[in-house]
């Protein structure tokens, strides 16, 4: 372990042994003064700041119709995903051509799309032209996407 290590894991103990010893909000407050302190940081410097104040009112919900053109040019990548599985490193060296993984997939089910590894929707395989595409046959809700993101 390093000097700079060893410091910063000295200061860190003898931080929570002094909250241990103090054990109310005031003793915390004295702690980060002097913290701050240390770190050459003026209280002036310092304002406190409200939860509700920390929100940005300027990433827009699901409600709103945010400018979108500054983003329509972003390139992105989409997956159509037929299934997946689990092998262990042993069986995948043993992998040959001809060779057949069995997937988490039944036949007939609709394979997944995906944005840059978001699932967006499902889709069955179409042949138009004579090149493979796919018709989406449900959309996952914007708001449903937002929720797994978090």
């Amino acid at each position: 372990m390093s000097d700079e290590n060893q410091d910063e894991k000295a200061m860190a103990d003898e931080w929570a042994a002094a909250l241990d010893e103090q054990g109310d909000e005031d003793g915390v407050e004295d702690a980060w003064a002097e913290a701050m302190a240390e770190q050459g940081v003026e209280e002036d410097d310092v304002s406190p700041v409200a939860l509700d104040e920390l929100q940005d009112d300027s990433v827009p919900t699901a409600g709103d119709n945010p400018d979108l053109d500054v983003i329509l040019d972003i390139p992105v990548n989409i997956s159509m995903e037929v299934g997946s599985t689990e092998i262990a490193i042993r069986n995948l060296l043993q992998l040959s051509q001809g060779s057949v993984i069995e997937l988490d997939r039944m036949a007939g089910e609709p394979l997944d799309v995906r944005v840059n590894g978001t699932l967006i929707a499902h889709g069955e395989v179409v042949v138009v032209n004579e090149r493979f595409g796919i018709r989406l046959t449900d959309v996952v809700s914007p708001s449903e996407r937002i929720r797994k993101l978090r």
